[in-house]
């Protein structure tokens, strides 16, 4: 294997270096080369264009000053909400739509309801708060 490898090599080198045709040869494999580099750069910046059209196309819109996406909102509630160790995290879904955010689930304690309500409206982004939070046993209330 070694001795083909070898060869290889020395018959390259005759090919390439060869004194009537070596630098037309070595001039035409550059130009390839030159040619294959182009093109590939041209590829990887039409495919980075692309990529960049892609993503602002995904993203959320900018938000209105002051205020959080409502994504971030929602998470800023639920962490602002989830502190207290008492709230029964798995029970409550949060959901924000142009910053009016939705508390929705069943909470242990009628007082909770409240308190919950409370803190999110204290949330720097809350516009409006729809609390569809129940007690155990009480019939959840309807969406408006």
């Amino acid at each position: 294997m070694r001795i083909l490898r070898i060869a290889a090599l020395v018959g390259a080198a005759k090919y390439f270096f060869d004194p009537q045709n070596g630098s037309q040869r070595r001039e035409l494999v550059r130009e390839r080369v030159m040619g294959l580099v182009r093109g590939l750069t041209g590829r990887s910046q039409d495919l980075a264009a692309e990529a960049r059209s892609a993503s602002e196309q995904i993203q959320p819109p900018a938000a209105e000053e002051g205020r959080p996406d409502d994504v971030t909102l929602a998470r800023k509630v639920e962490t602002e909400i989830f502190r207290n160790p008492d709230v029964p995290k798995g029970q409550i879904n949060v959901n924000a739509q142009n910053g009016v955010v939705q508390l929705r689930g069943e909470v242990d304690r009628p007082d909770m309801i409240e308190e919950l309500e409370r803190k999110t409206r204290e949330v720097q982004g809350v516009e409006d708060v729809e609390n569809l939070l129940h007690a155990p046993g009480e019939p959840a209330p309807m969406h408006e």
